[in-house]
């Protein structure tokens, strides 16, 4: 009888998590195609388009036709997306329907999870949080995006839902999302601390997994994946890290000059921003009760939180586009906040002003957390909207007005790559990382374009001081989306 509960509990999380996924997805898509575009909301998305597609249609991992690159940090999310292209699918809905099936893995997995961290806890409950991840405004946007980042935070979900009897699995799941997101080497050690015997001086770190050498079996399915993964970017590059790794730590490296409690608490609020502030006593009820009880376990996927946004404090306190590098840590944080919430407030207790704080103190997360998410969808509406009419307009006017053989110089390659098809000089260093080490220096990016032969520079006025001074403007968008968000119009400049 036990075992059939189990299952039907199963079957149930399983149809909530697809249905909730889809309900979020296609209420973006909704959004975004009643506003009249129907794309994505990066550029980098693109990106990712135009790998996936030369790895489809020419079985070759590169940016541009015949020139192999590391210039994507996520060539699992590319070898998935190629898959649309061998099958000859729409791209971009075959990209929301992987999206839709990341956003439901993660809510599946986050019910998971709070199964094995609360076995005493109702169906309800854990119904509760599934729901929960699957319309988090930041995971909708994320998954209806067209990037890895849904899925990246489902591999680390996964690391921390799956039995520590399985330690090989546990280090294919690391290997694996290091192929969908270099942070995913951040894994490592707490899959590591899931099996290993606990330390006396560091109980948290114990484990119920008695299988001798179970560390080695960790190491051991990690580096299945690991050293070809070193490998290919070598190969590709001539560096163990794909080129965006070192692009993004050098453009940004201004940043790390701010005061250290700056970038924290820009990095830290990001995924916070919606209701989830509401959850705050629930995490400090998890790690009361926790320390209480000796559920170290509960505290496991919170350290791995706080290492990962530690990391993105000192090398990368990026806080643009929502916070998405910080994004996968969502689902973790969303599970123990609504598990540790969910075990304080009492909405039938006896007492009046318990069972009153109680549901008003739940009422209010759920409206809020509905809000966010409608809100959510605006802004996935307006991001289209400024890709489609900035990036995506630019680059199809660069392929109808200069001669195939043009070299361009851009910022923004993904639409350029997809649509344009012209050569392209890359001023992030992505696909041109010769560029890096004078990244922000416009000196030195005037000299290397005009020694590497560029014909035409395309960019945002405003994003370099005076890289496009003096220059003969040839086009410029007009459409009033960028603007309104307080940016510019993205224009093409000849470059003599």
């Amino acid at each position: 009888m036990k075992s059939l509960t189990s299952q039907i509990s199963n079957s149930l999380l399983i149809g909530l998590s697809v249905s909730l996924a889809a309900l979020s997805i296609f209420t973006y898509l909704g959004f975004s195609s009643a506003g009249g575009y129907l794309g994505f909301p990066l550029d980098d998305a693109w990106i990712h388009q135009t790998y996936a597609r030369n790895l489809g249609q020419r079985g070759e991992f590169a940016f541009m036709p015949g020139v192999p690159s590391a210039g994507s940090t996520s060539p699992l999310w590319s070898y998935f997306l190629s898959v649309g292209y061998v099958l000859r699918l729409e791209p971009r809905l075959w990209t929301y329907f992987l999206g839709a099936l990341a956003l439901a893995l993660n809510a599946y997995l986050a019910g998971k999870l709070a199964q094995s961290l609360w076995p005493e806890f109702k169906t309800g409950v854990i119904a509760l949080v599934a729901a929960a991840v699957a319309l988090e405004w930041h995971l909708s946007w994320a998954a209806a995006s067209g990037m890895e980042t849904a899925l990246f935070a489902a591999c680390a979900l996964a690391v921390f839902t799956l039995p520590p009897t399985r330690p090989v699995l546990l280090g294919l799941l690391v290997g694996a999302s290091m192929l969908l997101r270099p942070d995913g080497l951040t894994l490592l050690p707490f899959a590591l601390a899931r099996v290993l015997p606990a330390p006396p001086f560091f109980p948290v770190l114990s484990s119920p997994n008695n299988e001798k050498n179970a560390w080695l079996r960790v190491l051991l399915g990690f580096l299945m994946f690991f050293i070809p993964y070193l490998g290919f970017n070598y190969w590709l590059a001539g560096a163990i890290w794909p080129n965006t790794f070192y692009a993004k730590q050098a453009e940004y490296a201004i940043l790390r000059q701010f005061p250290l409690w700056q970038n924290a608490w820009n990095v830290l609020q990001q995924p916070l921003l919606g209701a989830q502030a509401l959850l705050l006593p629930g995490w400090l009820a998890l790690v009361w009760r926790a320390a209480r009880e000796r559920r170290w376990a509960h505290l496991v996927p919170l350290l791995w939180v706080g290492a990962y946004l530690a990391a993105y404090i000192l090398r990368l306190p990026v806080t643009y586009q929502y916070g998405r590098y910080v994004m996968p840590v969502i689902p973790i944080l969303v599970t123990l906040g609504v598990g540790g919430l969910a075990g304080l407030v009492r909405p039938a207790a006896e007492k009046f002003l318990t069972r009153i704080f109680s549901r008003v103190w739940l009422l209010a997360v759920v409206i809020l957390w509905l809000g966010f998410w409608g809100y959510g969808a605006l802004l996935y509406l307006r991001d289209v909207r400024i890709i489609e009419t900035e990036m995506v307009a630019t680059a199809k006017w660069v392929a109808a007005n200069t001669p195939p053989g043009a070299v361009i110089a851009a910022h923004d390659i993904g639409a350029l790559g997809y649509f344009g098809e012209r050569r392209l000089l890359d001023l992030a260093g992505l696909i041109s990382p010769e560029v890096i080490p004078f990244i922000r220096d416009e000196a030195r990016l005037t000299e290397w374009l005009t020694t590497s032969g560029a014909q035409y520079l395309v960019t945002f006025p405003d994003w370099y001081e005076h890289l496009a001074d003096g220059r003969e403007k040839l086009f410029g968008t007009t459409a009033p989306y960028s603007p309104a968000a307080g940016g510019t119009n993205m224009a093409v400049y000849r470059w003599p």
